[in-house]
């Protein structure tokens, strides 16, 4: 876990130097912060980190606190104006069992309160929902991620949906922080064994939008075109600048950094990365096999002596970007960072990733990650805010795709 200096230690040097690093890199804080908001007393990081629980480590999840205090006033400019004085009676928040600790914490940031829910399962495995409140009329946000179990989790997604449309909710906004078969958005391959696949993507987007939702807010899909299979509006929220105002503050320099895309088909999303960092880019080429297998061939671009910076959307059991990250090793990279937007963690991927061949794996938490996957170089950062800052967005029609400008 990276180690953090208290602000006051900084000369005004330094203080200057980080201002303007933070300032260079996104405009995620410039957005994310509620006008009157409460926050917690005299912390620099706003992450308890507590006593473990039968001597397993409680992971521990960074967010928006880590910024300076002296830069807050500054990311107050351009946020949406909310007074939560006067909270709006028709914008309801509801969280479904995948992700608790995420609603609640956007819940928090955006100085609300989750709305009453009672979801239980039958002894045969049904899902039962009850809304204790009533929604008609209102402006209703439903959170959850379709992470593992997938199917568990989408089924209670459509049952929520089902039970604000029969409770007669004015508008019904599915906030999906992680959409778990956007990996299926095509078929994989024109030969004559991998031709006749289904593009559950597809599947999932008609299903959801049958079930009553009028909008979908997902982050960070594993292809822009999944969005395309929804008939329903869909916000593609951009994790990226959570990450990399993250790395900013570690103030490595440019001229050491090389961003790497540990394969072919995420080049976009690193090249955005690197523009964003100012660094290079280096491409690892490979071949996958079958699922869950891949077989790295070379490398495009240089990491000799640099630090390498590692960009997926998502890390399932680790086998590319770890096979990428041996190739770096291979090539002189000095250090590797591996970053992704969402941590699946299916085995072996803990057991690869702490196998010491990263300095650290920055994460969000968008899939909740278990005391049992965690490692000590592993780093959760929270998209919390840049979720309530959307939902805020969207309940008041106000442009979303403005927040990563």
């Amino acid at each position: 876990m990276a180690s953090f200096t208290l602000l006051s230690s900084f000369s005004s040097t330094q203080k200057n130097t980080l201002i303007s690093s933070f300032s260079s890199s996104s405009s995620l804080y410039r957005t994310s912060l509620a006008l009157k908001r409460t926050r917690r007393p005299n912390s620099v990081i706003n992450c308890e980190i507590n006593e473990p629980v039968n001597e397993k480590p409680t992971v521990p999840i960074i967010n928006d606190v880590i910024l300076p205090a002296f830069l807050q006033a500054k990311c107050l400019e351009n946020a949406v104006n909310r007074d939560n004085t006067k909270l709006n009676p028709k914008l309801k928040l509801f969280s479904g069992t995948a992700n608790p600790s995420l609603s609640e914490e956007i819940a928090w940031n955006m100085g609300n309160e989750l709305g009453k829910i009672t979801i239980k399962r039958f002894a045969d495995g049904e899902i039962y929902i009850q809304l204790q409140e009533s929604v008609r009329g209102c402006d209703v946000f439903l959170i959850q991620p379709t992470c593992p179990p997938a199917n568990e989790n989408l089924m209670e997604l459509l049952v929520m949906i089902d039970a604000c449309r029969r409770a007669s909710a004015k508008n019904i906004t599915a906030v999906i922080p992680y959409f778990g078969y956007a990996r299926a958005d095509r078929k994989a391959s024109l030969s004559a064994t991998q031709s006749r696949q289904s593009i559950a993507a597809k599947l999932v987007g008609n299903v959801i939008t049958e079930a009553g939702a009028d909008r979908v807010i997902a982050c960070d899909l594993h292809s822009g075109q999944s969005m395309g299979y929804f008939d329903i509006p869909v916000d593609h929220v951009q994790c990226q600048p959570v990450i990399t105002d993250y790395l900013a503050s570690k103030k490595i320099s440019s001229n050491d950094l090389v961003v790497v895309s540990p394969d072919v088909g995420g080049v976009a999303r690193a090249r955005a990365f690197a523009k964003k960092l100012d660094a290079p880019l280096a491409i690892v080429d490979k071949r996958r096999q079958e699922h869950n297998l891949a077989e790295v061939m070379n490398l495009i671009g240089d990491v000799k002596g640099k630090v390498a910076v590692m960009v997926d959307d998502m890390i399932d059991t680790a086998g590319t970007i770890c096979k990428g990250a041996e190739l770096l090793h291979e090539e002189g990279a000095r250090e590797i960072y591996a970053c992704c937007t969402h941590g699946v963690f299916s085995p072996p991927a803990i057991e690869m990733l702490s196998s010491g061949l990263f300095e650290e794996v920055i994460t969000t938490n968008t899939i909740p990650v278990m005391d049992r996957h965690y490692f000590p170089q592993l780093t959760v950062l929270s998209v919390a805010n840049l979720l309530g800052e959307t939902i805020w967005r969207v309940h008041g029609d106000r442009s979303v795709s403005s927040i990563f400008q």
